[in-house]
Order: structure tokens, then sequence, then C-alpha cells
């Protein structure tokens, strides 16, 4: 009920996301339930997060960023032949070329309750660089990605692709300081995205 609360709010859980918001970049994380602390920090990084229940809903939410940012006539740059067959019914159009669309449409390898951030690699990006995408992405992922940290996300993927090991591994982080980036390798040519997430719920 963590996503569902921080989402629509309701009782107690108000209390511990102020303190959570409130806290410092360095302080220690609190004890709160890993899809209410991403949904924390992904809003301070400015995502734009839509939480679905079924397939249904995320179609209309596409639908709805589509009609909110007239890209009705504009053709979404994907690299994922999956994700364009799961998406084939949904009214958008998509390409392989980056310079014919101002939209890149993807799923990512974890959503990083950490930091708020989408992390991706080459199974998403092939050799792209994120500066080399489009300005605006729209990210479809479901509720079985959320992990605790970065570090749990390169284990699972190092586990689950363990004779093939993906290379081109970054986080997306919306609004990320350049000084965060310095610090951070995961960030490399990182620049800063106007980002939705559909977000799905299969849990």
């Amino acid at each position: 009920m963590g996503l569902f609360d921080i989402l629509f709010g309701g009782g107690k859980k108000k209390v511990s996301k102020e303190t959570a918001e409130t806290r410092g970049v360095h302080m220690p994380d609190l004890n709160i339930p890993v899809d209410e602390k991403f949904t924390i920090h992904f809003k301070k990084n400015g995502g734009k997060f839509l939480y679905c229940d079924s397939f249904s809903e995320i179609s209309d939410a596409l639908k709805n960023i589509v009609n909110e940012n007239a890209w009705q006539e504009e053709q979404f740059f994907s690299m994922n032949p999956k994700l364009e067959e799961k998406f084939s019914k949904e009214s958008i159009r998509f390409t392989d070329k980056t310079k014919e669309s101002e939209v890149f449409f993807t799923t990512c390898e974890h959503l990083v309750a950490q930091n708020g951030s989408i992390l991706v690699c080459s199974n998403q990006l092939k050799e792209k660089k994120l500066n080399e995408l489009p300005e605006n992405l729209i990210v479809f992922a479901t509720t079985s990605q959320l992990v605790e940290s970065i570090g749990e996300g390169l284990k699972i993927i190092k586990k689950r692709y363990k004779n093939s090991i993906p290379a081109n591994i970054t986080t997306i982080k919306h609004f990320q300081s350049d000084t965060e980036k310095k610090d951070d390798f995961l960030s490399y040519g990182s620049s800063s995205k106007n980002l939705y997430l559909l977000l799905l719920e299969d849990l």
C-alpha cells in the first residue's frame, strides 16, 4: 500500500513522506517501503509518475501523454521490437532513427529507490549515450523492477545475464546536478530529460 498512499495520500504515511523529503542528501534513508522511497526521490528529480493497475490504464495514460504534448504526429524512437509489439495497438508510430523523433520510448532494467533513478544498459540503449537520445523519454516499467539500490540492481543484472553481461550500464536521473554527476560514474554522458514513467503493477 506504500505506493498507493504516496500517490493519493492517506493517514500516517504523509508524515513519513514529509520527513523523507526534508532530509539531507547524505542523511541515512528512513525505513520506508521501497516503492514509496522511489516515488519520493523520483518526483524530487522532476520525473512524471503514472502508476497503473492494468495495461488498459497504461494505454489511457499514454494517450494522455500524447495529447498533453501534442505528439499525435510524432514518431516514437524505439530500439526494442518487443516493446513496439506490445504497444502495436496503440495510436502511436515508431521509428528507428533518432533524428526523426523528439521522443524515446523504452523499457529499463530497474527502478532505484535510493535516489529515484532508472537503471538502463545496452539492452535499452544499444551503444548510444543518454545525450544522444531525444530530450523526451517515456519509460515503461513494472513494480517488480523496483530495487533498493544501484548495487542491488547491478547484482541482479549480473546474475540474470551471467553468460553475457550487458554493456553501457547507466542511470537516468532527471535534474541531476553537475556535482553529483562528477561523483557518479554510472551517470557519465547523462543529460537532463523530460521523463515520464509508466509503471504497471505486476506484484
